[in-house]
C-alpha cells in the first residue's frame, strides 16, 4: 500500500486506508505500507494505530513537506507546494522516495500494488514502481476525484497545468489494472472522460467501522439543542448558510438563544468560525473545539441532538468520510450540500436526515426548526433505514476490495 496519509497522521482521509488494512486479513490478504515520516505532521491521532494489524511492516521515507518548515519559510513553502509543484505539494516526496520504494518492492515478494489518493503524487510513485515491476498488478484508489475535483478547480490553475494533470491522470488510468473510486457519481464522471477504460472502474464507498461504536455511551439529554459538525472546513465549504438560517430564526423568536448550541470539532482556519459567528451575532451559540481522537469525536456525535454536514457547490460527486459515520450515529443529519449530489442521494437512501442546497437559507431554517422542535417536545420522529446503513460497514466494503485483488 502506497499511502502518504497514514497514522499517526489523523483526519478522515487516513481512515479508509487503515480500515481496509484492518479487515483485509479476513479475506486472505495482508498489507505492508509505504508512507512518509510524520514527526512534524500538524494533525495526529495515535488511536488510529490500534487498527493496524500487529506486525504489519510500515516503511517510511522523509516527508519533504515544505509547509512544515519554520515560519516564515513555511509560507513560501505553501505557495510553492500549491502553485509550482504538479500535481500537488507531495511531488517532492514522490521524487525522493522513488528509489527506496522500488527497492522494497523488488526485494519483497508482493502479490499486489495499491495506491490511494489524495495526494495524487501517491499514484505517480506507484506508477514508477509499476514501470520497474510490470508484472505486479496495480490497483489505484481515488478517495476524491483528480481533474474533476471541485476543490482543485477552485484554485484557478492555468490551462498548461490543467492539461498536464489530465495527461498524468490518463496515464495512470491506462497503466493501472483496476481503479477503485468512492462514489457512483465519481465513476460516471471518470467513465465519461475515459469511455474506453470503463471496465476498469469499480465503486467502493467510504464506510463506518462498527467496532468504533462499541463501548460508547448512549445518547444523553442535552440542556441545549446541540448540532455538531466534525472534521475540516476548507475550500468553498462553509457554515455560513446555516449561520444565516439560525440568525433568522432567532430574529423571529422561533428559537431561544439560550437553548441552542452549534458545536464544531476539528481543525479550522484560525478565527474563521469566531468572525463568522460575530457577524451573525451567534458568538454565544457557536462553540469551536480542537481536533479529537477518532472515537472521542464519534462519542460527541452520539451525544448530540443532530449532526451537521457541509459541502460547497461543485461537490456533487462526493461522499465525505464523516457522512458514513454520521449515518450510523442514530442522530438526524442536517445537510447543507448540493441537492442533486451523491451525499444527498445517500441521505435519502438511508433516511438519515434533511437536505437543503448550499445557499438555501429558507429550507435550512425550516429543517433546523423541525429538529429543534422535535428536541424541545421530546419527539422521536427520526427513523433511519438500518438495513441500508449496514451496507456501508467497513468489513463488508473491504470484502469488495479483496474480490478485486483476487480477480487480478
Amino acid at each position: 500500500m502506497i499511502a502518504h496519509q497514514f497514522p499517526p497522521i489523523g483526519g478522515s482521509g487516513v481512515q479508509r486506508t487503515v480500515k481496509f488494512m484492518k479487515y483485509l486479513p479476513d479475506f486472505g490478504w495482508e498489507a505492508s505500507v509505504f508512507t512518509r515520516q510524520a514527526k512534524k505532521a500538524p494533525l495526529k491521532d495515535t488511536t488510529l494505530n490500534l487498527d493496524i494489524p500487529k506486525g504489519s511492516p510500515i516503511y517510511r521515507s522523509a516527508a519533504w513537506d515544505m509547509s512544515e518548515w519554520v515560519f516564515p519559510l513555511n509560507l513560501a513553502g505553501k505557495y510553492f507546494r500549491r502553485r509550482i509543484l504538479i500535481p500537488d505539494g507531495e511531488r517532492l516526496w514522490q521524487i525522493f522516495a522513488r528509489k527506496k520504494a522500488i527497492s522494497i518492492v523488488q526485494t519483497e515478494r508482493f502479490d499486489m500494488l495499491y495506491s490511494t489518493s489524495q495526494p495524487f503524487s501517491t499514484h505517480l510513485l506507484a506508477l514508477e514502481i509499476k514501470r520497474a515491476c510490470p508484472s505486479l498488478p496495480w490497483v489505484i484508489d481515488l478517495r476524491d476525484e483528480w481533474t474533476n475535483n471541485a476543490f482543485v478547480k477552485a484554485y484557478g490553475y492555468k490551462p498548461f497545468r490543467i492539461n498536464r494533470e489530465k495527461a498524468m491522470e490518463r496515464e495512470i488510468f491506462e497503466t493501472a489494472d483496476a481503479i477503485v473510486i468512492n462514489t457512483p457519481f465519481m465513476r460516471d464522471n471518470s467513465v465519461r472522460d475515459n469511455p474506453d477504460l470503463k471496465d476498469k472502474f469499480h465503486v467502493i464507498p467510504n464506510g463506518f467501522d462498527k467496532e468504533d461504536f462499541e463501548g460508547l455511551e448512549p445518547r444523553r439529554k442535552n440542556e441545549r439543542f446541540t448540532l455538531t459538525y466534525t472534521g475540516l472546513i476548507y475550500g468553498n465549504t462553509s457554515p455560513e448558510t446555516v449561520f444565516k438560517a439560525v440568525s433568522g430564526l432567532l430574529r423571529k423568536n422561533l428559537v431561544r438563544p439560550d437553548s441552542i448550541r452549534l458545536r464544531f470539532i476539528g481543525r479550522f482556519k484560525e478565527g474563521l468560525l469566531e468572525k463568522m459567528a460575530m457577524a451573525y451575532k451567534l458568538e454565544d451559540i457557536v462553540e469551536a473545539l480542537q481536533y479529537m481522537p477518532h472515537k472521542q469525536s464519534i462519542q460527541n456525535l452520539i451525544w448530540s441532538d443532530a449532526v451537521l454536514l457541509l459541502l460547497g457547490e461543485g461537490t456533487e460527486a462526493i461522499y465525505t468520510g464523516k457522512l458514513m459515520e454520521y449515518i450510523n450515529t442514530g442522530r438526524p443529519i442536517l445537510a447543507s450540500i448540493p441537492e442533486n449530489g451523491a451525499a444527498a442521494a445517500l441521505i435519502a437512501e438511508t433516511k438519515t436526515g434533511f437536505v437543503a442546497g448550499c445557499r438555501d437559507v429558507e429550507t435550512t431554517a425550516k429543517h433546523f426548526l423541525t429538529l429543534y422542535e422535535d428536541w424541545l417536545h421530546g419527539r422521536e420522529a427520526f427513523q433511519p433505514d438500518m438495513q441500508k446503513i449496514a451496507q456501508y460497514e467497513r468489513r463488508e466494503l473491504t470484502k469488495k476490495l479483496a474480490e478485486i485483488f483476487d480477480s487480478l
